[in-house]
């Protein structure tokens, strides 16, 4: 019986993934194999010696100790692209907000006063106060062209937007999802300083840190507008509130209020909508469930934000061996070797390594004795051995 503690509200339609029979699956547990968690912050929770996996319900994993989890031999999964769909919906809204200074005009019209006749002549005088501009024709820089990049690059080709996009990780798939007409942009000034519009889509780390900061908000073109529906950090908020000050910019709008933006009339923030939608919610639980039980119960490994993706069919009559250790020389030969050393044929063998840890999944024909496990265990270097039936 697998133990899953719960951190946060996971969607039914994930933990249904997890057959009663065997697992079970609750906020409040003891030893658990496996922690499923959406925003709680895990950075000052300890560690059970029991865990052997984490699953985030989203991208994101800014709330998980991961350097911490990858020296305790535990994978960390996300699920990029499974709300892909719910952010590209609110960035394309924002596209149109920012554009035709929807919310400033709703605030106007909400504060107005006295009989419909008096409304309607004041409407008729304050709406010159929010002319907006159309979207086609104007171009849109997408930085980050992943699942929901290219999405949002896509759709908002359809819009009749020019786009250009900077991405110097770009995946195989994600450039053949590209519509044909996304320009590439060699770098971000470049990619800044060809557009009326960008929208960020990329993690915070040291690298992405402030990546819009003053000097790339000056390369924006006149009246243009910042969408950030990423991450906070990522854009310095004062600098783009100094271009709105100055004229430079015409809006802000992004999903990570502070109190520099949450009142300033240029600015639309919204309390981290990006993915609060049913179906996200749904898709991403289903996602994280299934990666963590192929792993609890086969060791594969999909979408791991620190481990090496692997994914090796169970062979027949054989018993599984994982082994997770620090990536250094002779340890797959040190494992191979006490195998033989046991009189044990491998059936069949994948290693694997991401940075500084590596991974070896190995089927073995009969019963891998509990004693030759321990045996690896202590290999110097090892962190984590699991015999799977």
């Amino acid at each position: 019986m697998y133990k899953i503690q719960t951190l946060n509200n996971i969607s039914a339609k994930g933990l249904e993934r997890l057959p009663r029979d065997s697992y079970e699956t609750a906020t409040e547990i003891n030893n658990p194999d496996a922690v499923l968690l959406r925003s709680y912050k895990m950075h000052e929770m300890p560690v059970p010696d029991s865990l052997l996996a984490v699953g985030r319900a989203g991208a994101g994993v800014n709330n998980i100790p991961v350097e911490a989890m990858t020296d305790y031999g535990i994978p960390v999964f996300n699920t990029p692209g499974a709300n892909a769909n719910a952010v590209k919906e609110l960035v394309i809204a924002s596209l149109f907000l920012a554009a035709r200074n929807i919310c400033q005009a709703w605030e106007y019209t909400r504060n107005l006063d006295g009989d419909d006749a008096t409304l309607s002549k004041e409407v008729e005088a304050g709406k010159k106060h929010y002319r907006g501009f159309e979207l086609p024709g104007r171009t849109l820089g997408v930085i980050g062209l992943g699942a929901i990049g290219v999405k949002v690059a896509n759709a908002a080709r359809a819009l009749g937007m020019h786009v250009v996009g900077f991405d110097p990780g770009i995946t195989v798939s994600s450039a053949w999802a590209l519509e044909a007409g996304v320009r590439q942009a060699h770098s971000v000034d470049e990619l800044v300083s060809r557009s009326d519009m960008i929208s960020l889509h990329v993690p915070y780390n040291d690298h992405t840190a402030n990546l819009i900061n003053a000097e790339r908000v000056g390369m924006l073109r006149k009246g243009g507008a910042v969408l950030n529906f990423s991450r906070a950090g990522i854009i310095d908020d004062q600098a783009v509130v100094d271009a709105l000050e100055s004229g430079h910019l015409t809006a802000y709008i992004n999903d990570f209020p502070t109190n520099l933006t949450k009142n300033h009339p240029r600015c639309i923030t919204l309390p981290h909508l990006g993915a609060s939608t049913d179906e996200a919610e749904e898709n991403c639980a289903i996602m994280v469930a299934d990666q963590v039980r192929d792993y609890l119960e086969n060791g594969n490994i999909k979408n791991s934000v620190n481990f090496p993706e692997v994914n090796m069919p169970r062979a027949e009559e054989c018993e599984r061996m994982t082994v997770v250790n620090a990536n250094v020389p002779n340890m797959l030969g040190q494992i191979s070797t006490t195998l033989a050393d046991a009189g044990l044929n491998i059936d069949d063998m994948y290693n694997k390594s991401r940075g500084e840890i590596a991974y070896t999944v190995v089927d073995v024909h009969g019963t891998i004795p509990r004693e030759v496990a321990d045996v690896i265990r202590g290999i110097k270097g090892v962190l984590k051995v699991r015999v799977l039936d």
